[in-house]
């Protein structure tokens, strides 16, 4: 609990322009954020600079930080989405240096699985059926499955119960799957 206090106090202090406060929050998070990132991109420096967007998004948005989740699950939810953003720059300038050096088609670049997830949800079948869910039942989903949050997690970062998480992606995959049908 003393962890979480000082988290949420450094938090106001990097809110108020305090630089030692962002250093000390860094060194407390940016091990497992960099783990759970590489867990989900093979790529080390597209990794890495999602790492440093996400301290450098948390600097600009501590403000935001309301106080009823975890500081974890906030910086998790900044850093998820960096890394998808940085993936996709990684993906458009890969398409653009094979355009340049024109490559093959089977010379492909090999990306992880989760990274395949990720970039096919927005175009694929999935993409689709994911933004007909309403609103409550694509966070829920997003956040325990692409995300990786645990149901307790989410719900904090969702203020809401984990039941009514666990409720939530239970409706949202009998949705999905009808969908995808």
């Amino acid at each position: 609990m003393r962890a979480e206090a000082d988290d949420v106090a450094l938090l106001r202090g990097i809110a108020g322009g305090d630089e030692r406060a962002l250093t000390c929050l860094y060194e407390r998070h940016a091990g497992w954020l960099l783990a759970r990132m590489s867990r989900r991109c093979s790529q080390a420096d597209t990794v890495d600079q999602a790492l440093q967007d996400t301290f450098l998004a948390v600097w600009r948005q501590a403000g935001r930080y309301r106080g009823d989740g975890d500081v974890p699950a906030f910086i998790w939810g900044i850093g998820v989405r960096r890394l998808v953003d940085a993936i996709r720059r990684d993906r458009s300038a890969t398409r653009t240096v094979r355009a340049a050096w024109r490559r093959p088609a089977d010379e492909e670049l090999v990306r992880s699985a989760e990274e395949e997830v990720l970039l096919g949800i927005e175009h694929g079948r999935l993409g689709e059926a994911l933004a007909r869910l309403s609103p409550e039942l694509r966070t829920a989903i997003q956040a325990t499955v692409l995300d990786g949050l645990t149901c307790a997690e989410a719900g904090k970062l969702l203020g809401v119960p984990a039941g009514t998480v666990k409720s939530r992606c239970h409706r949202a995959r009998i949705e999905l799957r009808e969908a995808l049908s």
